[in-house]
């Protein structure tokens, strides 16, 4: 997968993994990577499929709906080239907390729908229910930070909502931030999310 690897001053601190929104790149998180932690290693990663040449993590087949086979390949070559990527570039497999947004936030949520032990956290800005009617793995132990959107088109409050009961009932500590806002990434969610971040990880 196309990424880009920067080492941080810090070895102790988890290593971020920056998933990207549709249409976007591995560079377009690297600022909120700084803003969340400026000592940690981050990994940034381009999704390796195109829809009428804008990249993103997995198919869908229309609007919020997901090629649910693509789905779940994507989410296994994604954990493998983390794997890879531990070796590769010599860090902690297992404190690894992932930064998405839109798309980039839904294949980090299938991350943790589907491997117990893929993150250790995750930071999802604007996310969906990756999958419906599965049984979630143990997630004793993991912290997820959900930033929405009370007016998000693409992304309902309801979603939001149920992707954070999802995930506490298997057992991740959730916490769901509000924005008066659509689907865009704004300053003050981002904001919260270092403050959440630094209150767990720091």
């Amino acid at each position: 997968m196309k990424h880009i690897f920067n080492k941080g001053t810090d070895p102790s601190k988890p290593t971020l993994l920056l998933l990207h929104g549709t249409g976007g790149n591995e560079l377009d998180l690297l600022p909120l990577a700084g803003r969340i932690d400026d000592e940690a290693s981050v990994l940034s990663v381009r999704g390796n499929i195109l829809e009428n040449g804008m990249p993103r993590f997995f198919r869908r087949l229309a609007e919020g709906v997901f090629d649910e086979e693509d789905l779940i390949f994507r989410t296994k070559e994604l954990n493998e080239f983390l794997d890879e990527a531990s070796q590769k570039y010599d860090f902690d497999r297992n404190n690894i907390i992932a930064i998405g947004y839109s798309n980039g936030a839904n294949i980090a949520a299938s991350l943790l729908f589907h491997y117990q032990d893929a993150l250790k956290g995750a930071i999802l800005h604007h996310p969906m229910v990756p999958r419906k009617g599965m049984d979630l793995p143990d997630l004793s132990g993991k912290s997820v930070f959900i930033a929405a959107g009370t007016n998000d088109p693409i992304c309902s409050p309801l979603e939001s909502a149920e992707l954070q009961s999802l995930l506490e009932h298997a057992n991740a500590k959730v916490e769901l931030h509000w924005e008066n806002k659509g689907h865009q990434l704004t300053v003050e969610e981002v904001e919260t999310a270092a403050q959440w971040y630094r209150k767990l990880f720091i």
